[in-house]
Order: structure tokens, then C-alpha cells, then sequence
């Protein structure tokens, strides 16, 4: 369940603020005394050590989530390479095969677009499997050469094929890597201490501001993080610009 909320940033975001500023509040209406200035003091210590935990973790899950949108970027990029190297190796084969394959690698190109563009999960699934027959496909005109003529050339352009196919399974890879539930879970636990710890706080010193900033901040944090994570469901998604200029050169 928490995997597909994860793919709703806007959600994940208000939902955190609800949480954290409930949180807060609660940590300020269950304070029952004043804490002495000693307990003051040492509290504050375990306050501070508690929020530089969740900078720090926080810090590193946005460091995994800039990593996996950079990998996804790396591979749209490595994969557009591999179509249009592809696509000039192809006219190495045996005729008729080099109009078979440049037909198929230009409807594989059209189908690893709407991959990277569709939000629709029923027209994925959809896509997945005529990508899957394309690669067959492709596979079957470019072994069924390589096997008649043993040649290097052949070799070469079974070769390219083959970084066709892995480019693809890379990709699809790299946009089921994102940051563990448990990590997401954890995160979540320390923020709401942090901020159950900081309306405790609020209570000995009189001030209120504190209850509604960090939820906010926190919240937009998490939301940032969500989108940066989830390929499909935010903002900030991997454009297929090097696929698209592909598909553009090869009309």
C-alpha cells in the first residue's frame, strides 16, 4: 500500500505535514510539567542529536533517489545509442533482411517512447508485451542471418542487436530500483519523533512557530523526495529527449 502511495508525491507530502503537525501537538498537549532548566539542558541535547539524525538521513535517501534519476537518464541515453547504432549495422545483413529490421527497430523505437511518457499502467502493461514480441521478432531476422553466414560482419550486427536488447532490460531495471519501503518506514518514525520531541519542547519555551514549520519543511522534503523516486508519478520524470531525436532523424 505504501509503495503505491509512493507514487502520488503531492499525497505523500500532505499526508506527512498532517502526520508530523499531529505530532507536534500531541507532544505538546501531553506535556504535563515544565522541565527543570537541568532537564531543559539535556533534553535540548537529545532534541539537536535527534533532528541532525533525520538531516543526515534524509541527506542520504535524497542521495539514492538523485542516483537512480540519473540512471534512468544514463540509460534512455545508452539505449537511443544502441537503437541507432543498431539501425546502421542493420544494412549490413543479407537482403531483404535490412528493410525487416529497420521497420522493426522503428516501431521498437515508437514503443520504448510511450514507455517512458505513458502514466496509464494498462497501456504499460500493454506496451511490455508488443516490446517483447518486437525483440523476438528482431532477434529471430537477425539469428536466422548470423546462422546462414558465419561471417564477422554478421557477427557485428548480432552483436548490436544484443545491446539492443540488454539497453532495454537495463532500463527496466533501473525504473524498478527506487528506495525500500523499510527505509520510507523508517524515515517516516524518525520525523515524527523529531517533531513529537520538538512540541515538547514548545511547551517550556512558549513558542509555537516551531509546530508548524518543520511539518511544512518536512513536507515538502518527503514530496521532493517521493518525486525524484517514483519514475512515473511525479513532476520530475526522465524525458525520452534522445529517443524522441532518434525517431525524429530516422523519418
Amino acid at each position: 500500500m505504501l509503495r503505491t502511495a509512493l507514487n502520488y508525491p503531492i499525497l505523500i507530502g500532505a499526508a506527512c505535514f498532517v502526520v508530523m503537525w499531529a505530532a507536534a501537538h500531541i507532544g505538546d498537549r501531553l506535556t504535563i510539567h515544565r522541565l527543570l532548566p537541568k532537564e531543559l539542558e539535556e533534553f535540548n541535547i537529545v532534541l539537536g542529536s535527534t533532528l541532525t539524525l533525520l538531516g543526515l538521513i534524509v541527506g542520504f535517501a535524497f542521495s539514492m533517489a538523485v542516483g537512480r534519476y540519473d540512471q534512468r537518464k544514463n540509460y534512455e541515453e545508452e539505449e537511443a545509442n544502441a537503437i541507432g547504432t543498431e539501425y546502421v549495422r542493420a544494412d549490413l545483413l543479407p537482403a531483404p533482411d535490412p528493410d525487416k529490421v529497420h521497420a522493426l527497430l522503428k516501431e521498437y523505437l515508437a514503443k520504448r517512447v510511450v514507455f517512458y511518457q505513458t502514466r496509464n499502467h494498462a497501456e504499460l502493461d500493454t506496451i511490455n508485451r508488443e516490446t517483447t514480441d518486437l525483440q523476438n521478432q528482431m532477434w529471430a531476422v537477425v539469428a536466422t542471418a548470423a546462422k546462414a553466414q558465419q561471417t564477422p560482419i554478421l557477427s557485428l550486427v548480432t552483436s548490436g542487436m544484443n545491446d539492443v536488447l540488454n539497453r532495454q532490460g537495463y532500463t527496466q531495471a533501473a525504473w524498478w530500483n527506487r528506495i525500500p519501503v523499510a527505509a520510507w518506514t523508517f524515515m517516516f518514525a524518525i520525523a515524527i519523533v523529531c517533531n513529537f520531541l520538538v512540541g515538547r519542547a514548545a511547551r517550556d519555551v512558549k513558542a509555537r512557530r516551531p509546530l508548524v514549520v518543520l511539518p511544512i519543511v518536512l513536507g515538502i522534503a518527503f514530496m521532493l523526495l517521493a518525486d525524484l523516486d517514483s519514475p512515473r508519478g511525479g513532476i520530475i520524470r526522465v524525458s525520452p529527449q534522445n529517443l524522441l531525436s532518434l525517431r525524429d532523424s530516422l523519418k
